[in-house]
């Protein structure tokens, strides 16, 4: 399987996933399953504190995806750590071979784990893009030399779905000036407001992986719509979870996650699948969307 950058650079489909580390240190049971997906994905996201839930971290879980023969893209948000730390992570990446880097803000820690943790947030995403654009041109922030420059391709996220639109472009298109080379979306649930966004996004030179949340029942449907901005799952897919048993429920969200893949993959540059907690999905996923 190609890597990442090649597959993007060369304007062909890209597929990739994402997992989450553990919460601990036994790292069997994630190897065990990204193992399966060796040569079906071109990268797998690693998490970093997801909705503010302490984790294993992401760069020790992309260097062991790494070893594994993957390609892995360290996710890493600028709520955890100053310029200093960020700089410091990113420097130490590169030198475990880790390429790829998706820029967040993250989820503020008043809806995590640990409520009291106190957040940073020293940088934006575009500008923890535009840091990134530094390292690769052999500076720091401080625009201090380096010895050894970066080689990062850096991502960014966008959500198609947030309505109105405008605000979303506008970031996208600030990302791009900041470096983003790629762009993984949050959750996709609406094909042709999708496609609606794309029409602006494609001009403005953005490649685009549509976000993909495998649905695992009616319930995490409903959560999604109060709790997430950008996340807005129509009442018909709510509906089909609902009628569903609870043995059925994610048999019946992987029909949605495959009919979505297939309604949007004209209309973008790939695909980002997220099977929180059902990872094992994701080759069924692969093989009835006919990727990988």
């Amino acid at each position: 399987m190609r890597r990442l950058r090649e597959v993007i650079e060369a304007g062909e489909f890209a597929v990739t996933v994402e997992c989450e580390p553990p919460k601990g240190t036994d790292v069997t049971g994630v190897l065990s399953r990204t193992k399966a997906l060796l040569g079906r994905v071109h990268g797998i996201n690693v998490t970093d504190n997801q909705a503010a839930v302490m984790r294993m971290s992401s760069l020790a879980m992309c260097r062991l995806l790494f070893e594994q023969g993957h390609d892995p893209v360290f996710q890493i948000t600028t709520r955890d750590r100053n310029r200093l730390a960020l700089q410091s992570d990113l420097l130490g990446a590169h030198a475990l071979g880790i390429r790829n880097v998706l820029c967040l803000r993250g989820d503020d820690p008043s809806v995590g784990d640990h409520k009291d943790a106190k957040p940073v947030f020293d940088l934006d995403a575009a500008q923890l893009l535009a840091l990134i654009g530094s390292l690769n041109g052999g500076h720091d922030l401080g625009g201090h030399a380096l010895s050894g420059s970066t080689d990062f391709f850096p991502a960014g996220a966008v959500s198609p779905e947030m309505q109105p639109p405008d605000s979303q472009l506008a970031g996208l298109e600030k990302k791009l000036k900041a470096g983003a080379q790629f762009f993984q979306t949050q959750a996709v649930y609406n094909p042709d407001r999708f496609r609606a966004f794309m029409e602006k996004a494609r001009p403005l030179g953005a490649r685009v992986l549509a976000g993909i949340v495998v649905l695992k029942s009616a319930k995490m449907a409903e959560y999604m719509n109060k709790n997430i901005p950008g996340i807005s799952v129509p009442q018909h897919f709510i509906d089909e979870l609902a009628s569903s048993s609870k043995e059925q429920a994610l048999g019946v969200g992987i029909d949605i996650a495959v009919r979505i893949i297939k309604q949007v993959r004209e209309a973008c540059h790939g695909v980002h699948i997220m099977a929180v907690g059902a990872d094992q999905a994701i080759p069924e996923i692969l093989d009835r969307a006919g990727l990988g």
